[in-house]
């Protein structure tokens, strides 16, 4: 399953802005062991409490599948916060980014 999502925040600033899209590629169960969630990996999951969030993988658990995550920008609510990020929470690794055309780059 594939969806495209519109970025609200600046949680992965500079990298992904507010505006952008990203592609999000949601991994079946039955592929799990092919194609894992692996550090560096940039994630959209859906957070009991914070709701729908994206973060860079910085590590995960071997036993339990969860993962610690985190933002790049300084304020970011991330793993810092509110641990680690259960398997069943994830909705899908970003597979492409698209900057938001009316962004402008800096010179």
């Amino acid at each position: 399953m594939v969806r495209i999502l519109k970025v609200t925040g600046n949680s992965l600033f500079p990298l992904i802005q507010e505006g952008d899209f990203v592609i999000v590629f949601k991994i079946p169960f039955f592929l799990w062991r092919i194609f894992q969630y692996r550090p560096g990996d940039i994630i959209v999951f859906k957070h009991p409490h914070y709701g729908t969030l994206i973060k860079k993988i910085e590590w995960y658990s071997h036993n339990g599948y969860q993962y610690y995550v985190v933002g790049t920008h300084p304020e970011s609510t991330d793993s810092r916060t509110f641990g680690l990020v259960e398997r069943e929470w994830l909705s899908g690794k970003v597979i492409w980014h698209i900057q938001n055309p009316a962004r402008k780059t800096p010179v």
